[in-house]
């Protein structure tokens, strides 16, 4: 039987409950992190944690965690699942109140095996399309890895009914932001171009891991507003996250990207993050 860690227990899957009032389920009032593990390791664990930390501070999330007992928590889960290479989704919310109205959180971490996407994504590349929802910078949810996801999943569903493998979103300001579960890189003329934070995007722990490794290996890299006109301009088009890592897009509705077929800027830094992987 499965287990999950839950508020500082280690329990079967099956057995797993929350309150019926936890604000989380009720009214999505809760954080979370979406990770994976190498080897037993989880990939920046710091970087998600601090994530984690963050948005909870700033929403509020009352919680009385620390990155050490979280992390203590995933190496037992871990451990207890029989898992080296998985993915691991963290899940935090106020809980329930009490009748003074005080919260008393909830945690929840998961583990499963790793699936990774096909190879032909990365061999072929993948199409995305354009929604036409738009991303609000000044929603207080901005910027913040939220449990209220619903709109993410129905464009998100919407373009796999197109046969897509993402969606990217723009702002009300028609700013390109992000996809629906990733962030998005162009590359123009040799130079690699992604939204900056202001657009109100996830700072993704991906998105910042290729920032990193185009500063080391002296790729030019830069943070700007983009809009469509740069996206249907760029030689080559990827996204990211912690799981598809630098998938290669070829298609942007039927526009075809560059010369149809992944590039190699793409294919470089994908190279430079897995070998980041197997070094850490």
């Amino acid at each position: 039987m499965a287990k999950v860690y839950l508020n500082n227990t280690l329990v079967d899957a099956a057995d797993a409950a929350i309150p019926h009032n936890d604000s989380g389920f009720l009214y999505g009032m809760g954080l979370f992190e979406t990770m994976r593990s190498r080897a037993g390791k989880v990939l920046r664990l710091d970087d998600h944690l601090r994530r984690l930390f963050t948005s909870a501070q700033a929403l509020p999330i009352n919680h009385p965690y620390t990155a050490d007992e979280i992390t203590n928590a995933i190496n037992s889960l871990l451990e207890a699942n029989g898992l080296s290479d998985a993915r691991l989704r963290m899940t935090l919310t106020n809980g329930p109140p009490d009748a003074e109205g005080r919260t008393h959180p909830t945690l929840l971490i998961t583990a499963t095996d790793f699936a990774p996407y096909p190879p032909e994504y990365y061999e072929k590349g993948v199409r995305v399309v354009l929604t036409d929802a738009r991303q609000n910078p000044t929603d207080p949810l901005s910027g913040h890895k939220s449990t209220c996801y619903a709109s993410r999943l129905l464009v998100l569903n919407a373009a796999h009914r197109k046969l897509a493998a993402e969606a990217l979103w723009f702002t009300t300001d028609n700013r390109l932001a992000e996809g629906c579960i990733s962030n998005v890189f162009l590359v123009k003329d040799g130079k690699v171009l992604t939204p900056n934070l202001s657009a109100g995007i996830l700072p993704g722990i991906a998105r910042k891991t290729v920032c990193e490794l185009a500063a080391d290996a002296g790729i030019a890299l830069e943070e700007k507003d983009l809009n469509v006109h740069d996206l249907l301009a760029a030689d080559e088009v990827f996204v990211t996250n912690v799981v598809m890592l630098v998938l290669p897009v070829v298609a942007v509705e039927a526009h075809t990207v560059g010369a149809g077929k992944p590039g190699e800027m793409t294919k470089r830094l994908l190279a430079l993050f897995n070998e980041y992987i197997a070094a850490h």
